[in-house]
């Protein structure tokens, strides 16, 4: 199946990665939201993404335009009916998910794959509200989704061979990327390893143990990651963090999951990192680290 016509629903900061990345490879992508105002930051937001490509030389601005003319942005899910795949990208929050494919079950025809986002959900319970479950699959993309070439290409209960193997084409012969596929199970593969690594750093800063910075600096020289365990947590969103730690906690019932007491304190002070300009360090309106 040729997939050239993409739907993605949530222009949050995964949406907008998202989308910038498929009219990057020359697809047609259409941006659902849920109003006009969060069209006009996700489109803002995947424009200044654009502009400081150009600053890099890596993009001129002909290439901007032509990508930006890709993506089309709507308050309707009326647009998507012609779409081969959907990609929905909202927050994790289950029912919220849930609507969303009810209603793309009865806009989408039988043959168009529906892909979720989840880092942590059960795309079987996703697509139990749906009358074509075998056409539900999960498509997990890391941020940032432009530089990070791994998709967690997630197979729910009921999800088709047909389905997994159109989806593995896509990922890896149209938008070229590397797929793994992964059984469902909370967390995946990604975030189960990664979220550990977290709440870990987090109790060795809450054993006083060391500061941030250095914990940080010893994962990030140490061991050549791009970025420590606390800026990670900040460009994830600690509020995601602590959703994707507390469903692992409920799903496996281990206390390696329980969130830390700090990232809790964190959220309910709304510090939730680049999202909102404060984490565990500070940032800029263009999501750069504050020295």
């Amino acid at each position: 199946m040729s997939i050239k016509k993409i739907g993605v629903i949530g222009a949050g900061t995964m949406g907008q990665g998202i989308a910038e990345m498929l009219a990057s490879n020359g697809l047609d992508v259409y941006v659902i939201e849920r109003s006009e105002e969060r069209l006009t930051y996700g489109k803002t937001m995947i424009e200044l993404s654009l502009d400081k490509q150009i600053e890099k030389w890596a993009l001129t601005q002909s290439e901007k335009k032509q990508i930006l003319s890709r993506i089309h942005m709507s308050v309707s899910y009326d647009c998507l009916a012609g779409c081969e795949l959907v990609i929905e990208t909202i927050t994790e929050d289950l029912d919220a998910k849930k609507a969303v494919f009810e209603q793309l079950d009865l806009i989408c025809s039988p043959d168009v794959i529906l892909a979720s986002n989840t880092s942590t959900l059960s795309l079987t319970e996703l697509a139990s509200v749906t009358a074509h479950p075998e056409r539900v699959i999960g498509l997990h993309f890391i941020y940032p989704v432009f530089k990070i070439d791994l998709v967690e290409i997630v197979r729910g209960l009921k999800t088709s061979e047909e389905t997994f193997s159109a989806t593995k084409d896509f990922v890896e012969n149209t938008i070229y990327k590397k797929g793994i596929m992964v059984f469902e199970s909370p967390g995946f593969v990604t975030s189960r390893l990664i979220c550990l690594l977290i709440n870990e750093a987090l109790h060795v800063l809450e054993e006083g143990v060391a500061s941030v910075e250095d914990i940080d600096s010893s994962m990030r020289i140490g061991y050549s990651f791009q970025h420590g365990p606390f800026e990670m947590a900040d460009r994830f969103g600690l509020d995601s963090v602590l959703a994707a730690l507390d469903r692992m906690f409920r799903e496996y019932g281990e206390l390696k999951y329980r969130p830390s007491i700090v990232l809790k304190k964190m959220v309910r002070a709304g510090h939730l990192g680049v999202k909102s300009g404060v984490g565990f360090f500070k940032y800029d309106k263009d999501g750069d680290r504050i020295s």
